[in-house]
């Protein structure tokens, strides 16, 4: 085996697999993967103090915007006011305990565990060593889940939204909720997955000399999915880390296909009922998704009818194509693109979650249009059919492995055996 000194200048790209040495990298910089140009580490300025610093403020911003009122709207004399924590309140009053459920985890929740683990983990804090490889065994899983910012684009398009009804006013949390959202983005920025293990526990000694621009796959290697630690291909169990993995995720293109088929089959009734229903004057108008774009362009709100559409048709429908044509090509029928089809991937990835913005949206109106029998409006079945399509995509991404895409380019030119999660 090769000294564990020797181990930091190493490291697996978690994309396509390529064996990478890293250099001397300078201050404010961050090395890429030479192969798919994935970011492998950074070295940041005060790897300690900022990530500290914008977490802290964070978590003092997420306090205050929950202390006070965050939106007025007034309508013909009526007024009505909401705080960030009656959102759920309402939702649940009204027998939609799911949604109340995923605003408390995805836009607050989440991200506040985050700012907390990040501030316990970059900093000296005396705590159990089990507890800490717990904290950022799950510090990087949650970080898609945080849907902070997603939620504040909610509001703006509500705003648009509730402007044809009457004012809309912006409270004094309004202010602390935007800079919490902007503040936890640049605490996770500050944050390297590599440099944070480093600081958690040693890398493991190498099995034994890797070769630059081979992959893992062909020296008998495989990386960590948590801890980036390069282990022997046939050894489950991380020592640095404890996570159990294989050399590809195992029957990885199986369960992406059957979560993509399964937010399909959601996807069409997601469409088809109502996801929220406005009261007014006694009369209900109920409306789906396309009727609700519809309506605001023909209302003149034509960027915040594209916004919608793009988010909650397009992107959705988009990705699952998406999703699947990974899949075909990762299975051998594809045209050997590999640049091309990690492009997708990485662009699946980031916009998935951008489909959520109906929802919030949902979230807000029915939390502020209460205004009796003059109008009301409440969330419908449709909004969590759709909620569960975007969770059930986002859950297909993670479990694709890219690395299987990369493999083809191995699997045509070399004759052996290959190892894959399927």
């Amino acid at each position: 085996m090769c000294s564990a000194d020797k181990s930091d200048a190493w490291m697996l790209c978690p994309q396509c697999d390529l064996m990478n040495k890293l250099p001397d990298i300078p201050v404010g910089s961050r090395a890429s993967c030479p192969r798919c140009q994935t970011s492998l580490t950074a070295n940041w300025h005060e790897p300690r103090r900022r990530p500290t610093g914008y977490a802290l403020a964070a978590l003092f911003m997420l306090l205050l915007a929950n202390l006070f009122p965050f939106i007025t709207m007034k309508v013909a004399g009526l007024s009505s006011q909401i705080s960030l924590a009656e959102i759920p309140q309402v939702m649940v009053s009204e027998d939609y305990s799911s949604l109340a459920t995923l605003f408390l985890l995805f836009v607050q929740a989440i991200p506040a565990f985050c700012m907390i683990t990040i501030l316990l983990l970059v900093n000296p804090v005396p705590l159990p060593n089990s507890l800490k490889l717990g904290l950022a065994r799950i510090l990087f899983q949650l970080r898609n889940w945080g849907m902070a910012e997603i939620f504040m684009a909610g509001v703006l398009v509500s705003f648009v939204k509730l402007m044809a009804y009457g004012d809309i006013g912006l409270e004094t949390s309004f202010w602390p909720w935007c800079l919490f959202c902007l503040l936890q983005l640049r605490a996770f920025q500050c944050i390297d997955r590599r440099q944070l293990w480093q600081s958690i526990a040693p890398l493991p000694a190498l099995p034994h000399p890797p070769k630059v621009g081979v992959t893992g796959l062909q020296q008998g290697l495989r990386s960590c999915p948590c801890c980036t630690a390069i282990l022997p291909a046939d050894q489950r169990h991380c020592t640095r880390c404890g996570v159990v993995a294989s050399v590809r995720r195992k029957h990885s293109l199986q369960w992406t296909l059957a979560l993509l088929l399964t937010s399909v089959i959601l996807y069409i009734p997601a469409n088809l009922m109502p996801i929220m229903v406005t009261e007014t004057l006694g009369s209900a108008y109920p409306s789906n998704i396309m009727a609700g774009v519809i309506l605001l362009w023909s209302d003149g709100s034509y960027p915040v009818a594209l916004v919608i559409f793009i988010a909650s048709i397009m992107v959705p429908t988009l990705k699952m194509l998406a999703i699947g044509w990974l899949c075909w090509d990762a299975g051998g029928r594809g045209r050997h693109d590999c640049h091309k089809m990690h492009l997708i991937y990485e662009v699946v990835e980031f916009v998935g979650r951008w489909s959520m913005i109906d929802v919030f949206v949902i979230a807000v109106l029915s939390a502020l249009v209460r205004m009796g029998q003059l109008m009301s409006v409440y969330p419908a079945w449709g909004a969590v059919l759709f909620a569960l399509v975007v969770i059930l995509t986002m859950i297909a991404a993670m479990t694709f492995d890219p690395r299987l895409t990369w493999d083809r380019v191995h699997a045509n030119n070399v004759k052996e055996p290959r190892l894959d999660g399927n």
